[in-house]
């Protein structure tokens, strides 16, 4: 039988345990100020996560985005609707890299930011955390994008299946203030093997694709908008190219003597885009003494 006594100091030890363990313990993390920012990340230390403001959005504007007008407006009518408290989808933006497909989403961001809209951006790695993100943005006024730059999974991830969940396939209905838009340079975001195709099935004339593709098709299907993108022409990248050299503030005849210049850089880098644009005309203007006419 333990007596008063000892129970008393079992109950102290206990507690002076319990004590260290709860100073070890990371603090819980704040909930997020929601007027500090339109942008935020979201972190994790120790398996905790938590919103962080972003305090220096980028600045980019949908003006400053040329030559993809059909998907800069079909993201804007989306978007629009979407603050508006229409129906609106979850969007996938795929194809050539550098073409501006994070650019339009961060633009998206800054145009309607003023209307209530917010950006989460959430890496790969913490999508698992998916379902709890979005438990903290329910019942929320403001109207949030969840943003997967440049996303992609391998073969064996499982990742994916806490973004199909929370796409459509969970029992708990997707809140109305919360949509999903990610880029990719894969249209269903998962490697596709010549092996997928052994197991198609021919039945009844009709072609019906085997697990392995159906799995790969059944996560990009959950995006009910997909905006493709392609690779630049000439002509679209010098477009580019004098939009971002005038922003940089370089003089209209510099720019038209630097075309030449500006499509070796492009045949160097191997790719004409409106990124190597940017880097170009960033470069050019860090070589100009003279200032704009």
């Amino acid at each position: 039988m333990i007596d008063s006594a000892q129970l008393e100091r079992l109950l102290l030890r206990a507690e002076h345990v319990l004590g260290r363990l709860e100073a070890a313990l990371p603090p819980v993390p704040p909930l997020p100020d929601w007027a500090a920012a339109t942008a935020f990340r979201w972190r994790k230390q120790a398996g905790r996560g938590w919103l962080q403001a972003v305090s220096t959005p980028h600045p980019i504007r949908l003006s400053d985005i040329e030559t993809v007008d059909d998907q800069k407006a079909r993201i804007v009518a989306n978007t629009a609707q979407f603050v508006a408290g229409q129906g609106a989808n979850n969007v996938l933006l795929t194809g050539a890299r550098g073409c501006g497909k994070s650019s339009l989403v961060k633009a998206v961001l800054n145009a309607f930011a003023h209307r209530g809209l917010r950006l989460i951006e959430v890496d790969k790695a913490d999508l698992i955390d998916l379902a709890d993100i979005v438990d903290l943005l329910d019942g929320r006024p403001e109207k949030f994008i969840i943003f997967c730059d440049d996303l992609s999974f391998e073969a064996g991830e499982t990742a994916y299946k806490a973004l199909k969940s929370v796409l459509d396939g969970s029992i708990a209905a997707a809140p109305d203030n919360v949509l999903i838009y990610a880029t990719s340079n894969r249209r269903h975001l998962m490697p596709e093997y010549f092996a997928d195709n052994l197991d198609t099935q021919r039945i009844d004339d009709e072609i019906h694709p085997g697990e392995a593709v159906e799995e790969k098709i059944s996560l990009s299907e959950r995006f009910g908008l997909w905006i493709s993108f392609y690779p630049f022409s000439q002509d679209d990248y010098l477009v580019v190219f004098a939009h971002w050299a005038r922003q940089f503030g370089i003089a209209n005849s510099v720019i038209a003597n630097a075309e030449r210049e500006a499509l070796n850089w492009a045949l160097s880098r191997g790719s004409r885009s409106g990124r190597v644009a940017w880097q170009f005309a960033r470069d050019l203007a860090g070589r100009q003494t003279e200032p704009a006419a």
